[in-house]
C-alpha cells in the first residue's frame, strides 16, 4: 500500500524563488545607499573638524611676538597697514583709545614689537600662523602607522594664514565706515590677519566631491585685562 506524502511541487518552487528574488532585488541599492551614507556620515565629520580648527586657530596669540604669558599682548607695529591704525605721536596708544585702556602699543616691561612674518617659529605652535599647512583625517588609534579613517584622500584640510588690506573706504571721519575685505595677500604685515580652512571630500561619487571654505578674521589689537577691585 503505498502512503502519498505531501511535496512542494514545481509552480511553488517557483512562486518561492520570485517572492525570493523581489525581496533581495533592492539589496544593491541599499548596499549603496548605506555606503553613501557612511560617505556624507564622514564629510560631516570633516566639516565639524573644518569648523574646529578655524576656532582653534583663533585661540592661538595673534602674533609670535605676543606669546610672552608674562605680559599682556601688546599691538604690534605693521609695515603696509592702514597708516590711521598706527600709534599716535608716540604715545603708545591708536587714536581714540582711552588712556586707561591697556591695548597699547608698549608692553609692561617698555618694549616695542613688530608683526613678524608669516610661518612657523621653531614648531612651537604658539600663533596663528604656527598652524599653516594640511593634514588628513587620520584614525585615531593608529596614528603612528597612518591608518586611514576613510582613505587617505578622502578628507583633507588645509590651513592658511595671510595678512589682508586692512584700508576702509572713506577713512575713519565720517559716521559711516565701510570695510570690503579681499582675499589677497597685502604683500607685507597689516593689521588683520585672514585665517582660511579648506576642507575638501573626495568619495568616488560626484555629489560628495565638495570643497567647503571656512573664513575667519583676527585683528592687531592687543590684549587687555579686566578691571579689579581693591578692597
Amino acid at each position: 500500500m503505498k502512503t502519498l506524502r505531501p511535496a512542494i511541487g514545481m509552480i511553488e518552487l517557483i512562486f518561492a524563488i520570485m517572492v525570493m528574488g523581489i525581496v533581495l532585488l533592492p539589496v544593491p541599492m541599499l548596499l549603496q545607499q548605506a555606503t553613501e551614507s557612511g560617505f556624507v556620515a564622514i564629510q560631516q565629520e570633516g566639516i565639524n573638524e573644518a569648523a574646529s580648527q578655524t576656532n582653534m586657530v583663533l585661540g592661538y596669540h595673534w602674533d609670535e611676538n605676543d606669546t610672552d604669558e608674562r605680559y599682556i599682548d601688546p599691538i604690534l607695529s605693521v609695515i603696509a597697514g592702514d597708516s590711521n591704525l598706527n600709534e599716535f605721536n608716540n604715545t603708545g596708544r591708536r587714536i581714540g583709545t582711552p588712556q586707561e585702556s591697556k591695548r597699547s602699543f608698549v608692553r609692561d616691561d617698555s618694549q616695542r614689537f613688530v608683526a613678524s612674518v608669516l610661518g612657523s617659529d621653531s614648531n612651537d605652535s604658539d600663533d596663528m600662523d604656527d598652524f599653516i599647512g594640511s593634514w588628513h583625517l587620520w584614525l585615531a588609534e593608529n596614528v603612528t602607522n597612518h591608518s586611514d579613517y576613510a582613505e587617505r584622500t578622502t578628507i583633507n584640510i588645509a590651513t592658511t594664514v595671510n595678512y589682508i588690506n586692512d584700508t576702509v573706504a572713506g577713512g575713519y571721519q565720517g559716521t559711516d565706515i565701510t570695510f570690503s575685505p579681499s582675499w589677497a595677500n597685502a604683500g607685507g604685515t597689516t593689521n588683520i590677519k585672514h585665517i582660511q580652512v579648506t576642507l575638501t571630500s573626495t568619495s568616488g561619487t560626484d555629489e560628495l566631491n565638495k570643497t567647503i571654505i571656512l573664513h575667519a578674521f583676527s585683528s592687531n589689537i592687543g590684549g587687555t585685562m579686566l578691571e579689579e577691585r581693591r578692597f
